[in-house]
């Protein structure tokens, strides 16, 4: 990086924290550190929304992802019109009168707090997954940049995150996603208008390269689920948006900052639908990316592939300004998620493991102390998960993969209460065990039979665990309810 670059970079990097920060005298509550007193602009909570979606996992991964395959992964976008509706008719209602800072209260309500605990801690470990996975993304970033060692940048960066997002709360959160969601856009725009001007025979050359490449393809529409096809991402991406917006806290948590339920759900429908078309900007920079180092092979460096081809563009073809812009959209994206993660995780702690005094004045005192200490234990967690990511191969197959896993089939536990009035408790945790099981065959099966065992594994590919553990909690749960139900009634009747 030229010094022109690092100077933006960096004093992108001092803003964002000194604004971040400049929040910390109006949270003095837990209300306003966790919901913004509910007052929050509908731009904000929508541009909030979109940061959250975005994050490095798709500034980076995505064109990587692209540059090697096609726009397969395009394909997980067009399932969001899906989930906005869902969100809009169903998901931000319920929370809002729900009226409880986490997403798990409503599970409470309807099982018991085992549901409320189970889903929490699938949610934590989601979070801490995708805020390793993000501090991993970043940190590769200034390592093609500056040559700094890659953990000693996840440090660094972990801890300025952690900073702002401690200090500000919720209301830092909100402001400085829509501040970094319009600089990561930009930044992408300003990128794909550069590469498309850098061919050597013009823009055209672009499309030309990539079309004899068949890159423009959105995977095989074949009937195959142990392939990453058209369907598989589709599905993929119907079962995980609908668990984002219908039980992620992050999302969650943003509907309720909302002034009331009609901003909410434009808040909810902006969030999601800006990301369509900004995703295919991702996946048309990594299909450029091909196009122009086929024309000019000798600008790519040899072994430069994947989640660094992005990165090594950024730092050697980039004029001087451009570079710092891009570098900062980037962090844009990873500090916004990361932001995110930390407060609603903190959120859902104090909220579903702790029983505070009744007294307002002790309440308020031990629910902020909970809260700073659990952002910061977070924080920390999430450092070391991202150091420990050092070494994979695709960050956006890894992190699709974890969070199908990680995931649980939660959402299908949701889907069992809100849709099935009658299924008890019993009947619920049955359909937990069924899924989680499921879950642990696909995931665990391919690592662990190998050899003569192999026929024991799963043939499906790992997006499909969520698929699998969601609709295995419903059907068993609905089917063992019922069944109990029936019973129920034929007793009463004798």
């Amino acid at each position: 990086m030229r010094i022109a670059d690092i100077a933006i970079f960096f004093t992108y990097l001092a803003g964002i924290i000194i604004f971040g920060s400049s929040f910390y005298r109006r949270n003095r509550s837990a209300t306003a550190f966790t919901l913004g007193n509910r007052n929050m602009p509908t731009w904000v909570v929508g541009m909030s929304i979109f940061a959250t979606f975005v994050s490095s996992i798709s500034y980076i991964a995505l064109p990587g992802q692209a540059y090697q395959t096609n726009w397969n992964p395009f394909v997980f976008s067009l399932s969001l019109p899906f989930a906005a509706y869902m969100a809009v008719k169903f998901f931000v209602p319920l929370y809002r009168s729900v009226n409880s800072p986490s997403a798990y209260t409503y599970l409470e309500i309807r099982f018991g707090r085992w549901a409320r605990i189970y889903a929490s801690v699938m949610y934590l470990l989601t979070q801490l997954m995708r805020t390793g996975t993000i501090l991993f993304l970043l940190a590769l970033l200034l390592n093609t940049a500056l040559g700094w060692d890659t953990a000693t940048i996840i440090i660094i960066t972990g801890i300025s995150i952690m900073i702002y997002s401690v200090l500000g709360g919720i209301q830092a959160v909100l402001w400085t996603d829509a501040i970094q969601a319009i600089i990561l856009i930009t930044g992408a725009i300003v990128c794909s208008v550069i590469l498309l001007f850098s061919m050597p025979e013009g823009p055209e050359q672009v499309f030309s390269i990539a079309a004899q490449h068949n890159k423009f393809s959105l995977g095989s529409f074949k009937p195959d689920l142990t392939t990453s096809t058209f369907w598989v991402v589709l599905i993929y991406g119907i079962f995980i948006n609908l668990q984002n917006y219908g039980i992620d806290q992050n999302y969650i948590q943003r509907y309720l900052t909302a002034r009331n339920n009609s901003e909410a759900k434009k808040s909810a429908l902006l969030g999601s639908l800006i990301y369509i078309p900004v995703s295919l900007l991702f996946v048309f920079i990594g299909t450029a990316l091909f196009s122009f180092y086929t024309a000019r092979p000798e600008l790519l460096a040899s072994g430069v592939t994947g989640d660094r081809v992005f990165p090594y563009f950024i730092f050697h073809q980039l004029p001087a300004g451009a570079t710092g812009l891009l570098v900062s959209s980037i962090f844009s994206a990873g500090m916004s998620t990361i932001s995110t993660s930390i407060n609603s995780s903190a959120t859902v702690i104090v909220t579903d493991y702790f029983r505070l005094s009744p007294d307002v004045k002790e309440h308020e005192k031990k629910s902020m102390k909970i809260l700073y200490i659990s952002s910061v234990l977070f924080s920390l967690a999430g450092i070391i998960i991202g150091i420990a990511m050092i070494n994979v191969q695709s960050a956006l197959d890894a992190w699709w993969k974890l969070a199908s896993v990680f995931s649980g089939g939660m959402l299908g536990l949701f889907l069992l209460g809100f849709f099935s009035k009658r299924i008890s408790n019993f009947a619920a945790i049955i359909g937990v065990i069924t899924g989680i099981i499921i879950i642990g065959w696909m995931s665990l099966s391919p690592v662990l039979f190998k050899g003569s065992l192999q026929k024991f594994a799963c043939p499906l590919h790992s997006y499909l665990s969520i698929v699998a553990g969601t609709t295995a909690i419903f059907i068993t749960g609905f089917i063992t309810g019922t069944i109990i139900d029936r019973i129920r009634r034929q007793r009463y009747r004798v």
